[in-house]
């Protein structure tokens, strides 16, 4: 493994770190209301990558995308597509978090890499190994044992999964660098993001500028919480190869599961772990078929 490799592990694991602590910093805001926090995020990320593209020098190279996007209407509705999607991710996200519910929004981003192939598979008619059906049929047992144990589906597990899985599909469409693209997609939602901040103060329901200077501070620095991951993951990832972020992918959920149960208290019984094992044991499979696969396609080309 040369220098670059190594430094492409550290930010892509140290990206993966801090979207996994994320729920501590939404804990300390959860005295305001899940869609205020959401709006202030979404309008203040904007903003925050506005700062980050001109002092890359990428502020032209956005402009120019940004012009070409409005004459696409296929990429137009793809990014305008993604924005939605990313933003019901987000808000779930931070409701399950401030609701005491991570368990559950763990559970969606340990599930999300097998959503993603499904959706592969159902929508680019991708095909699917042994190795990885066996991994859905595993998946599969552990969310109905969860299933049947809560009485009713992890409904915020799927929302989350396919929020961030067809988030993806959608982002292949619109093929550009991960911070042009998260410009872009703030970009789209914040006109929306800013007016409801609007209906909020003139209601008086805002807890911008009225709470406390913390609570100010909080809201504003949900920019830079929910942009400065990206940029690493940006830097870390072309470096490495891809099944190497497949299994790094995992450390965030891990941290939120870890939080979940140590930290904040909450329940994790015995049910729950059956059903995560079988989850686990179905994404360690999963994994292992990838780097198979992966090994396989370089052999057979060097071979060549």
């Amino acid at each position: 493994m040369n220098q670059k490799e190594r430094a492409g592990i550290l930010y892509t694991a140290f990206s993966y770190f801090l979207w996994g602590i994320l729920p501590i910093y939404w804990k300390w805001v959860q005295h305001v209301s899940a869609d205020e926090i959401l709006a202030n995020r979404i309008f203040w990320s904007f903003w925050f990558m506005v700062v980050v593209l001109i002092a890359t020098k990428k502020w032209k190279e956005f402009t120019v995308l940004f012009k070409n996007l409005l004459q696409r209407k296929k990429q137009l509705a793809a990014l305008i597509v993604a924005s939605l999607l990313i933003s019901v991710n987000w808000f779930v996200y931070i409701w399950a978090v401030n609701t005491n519910q991570m368990v559950e929004a763990s559970l969606g981003y340990y599930i999300n890499p097998l959503v993603s192939v499904l959706l592969g598979v159902i929508i680019l008619r991708e095909s699917l190994s042994k190795a990885q059906i066996l991994s859905f049929c595993l998946a599969t047992v552990g969310v109905l044992i969860l299933t049947i144990s809560y009485g009713q589906i992890p409904w915020i597990a799927f929302i989350l999964a396919f929020s961030f899985g067809l988030y993806g599909l959608a982002k292949k469409l619109i093929k550009v660098d991960s911070a042009i693209g998260l410009t872009l997609e703030t970009l789209t939602i914040a006109p929306i993001a800013l007016l409801y901040m609007l209906f909020l103060m003139f209601n008086g329901n805002s807890s911008l500028f009225v709470v406390s200077f913390n609570t100010d501070l909080l809201l504003i620095g949900a920019g830079a919480v929910t942009a400065i991951p990206l940029l690493y993951f940006a830097k870390g990832v072309g470096a490495i190869p891809l099944y190497m972020v497949g299994f790094l992918q995992y450390i965030a959920p891990t941290l939120t599961l870890i939080l979940g149960v140590l930290v904040y208290d909450e329940t994790f019984t015995p049910t729950h772990l059956v059903a995560f094992s079988f989850i686990w044991f179905a994404l360690a499979l999963f994994s292992l078929s990838r780097v198979r696969a992966i090994t396989a396609r370089r052999r057979s080309k060097l071979s060549a």
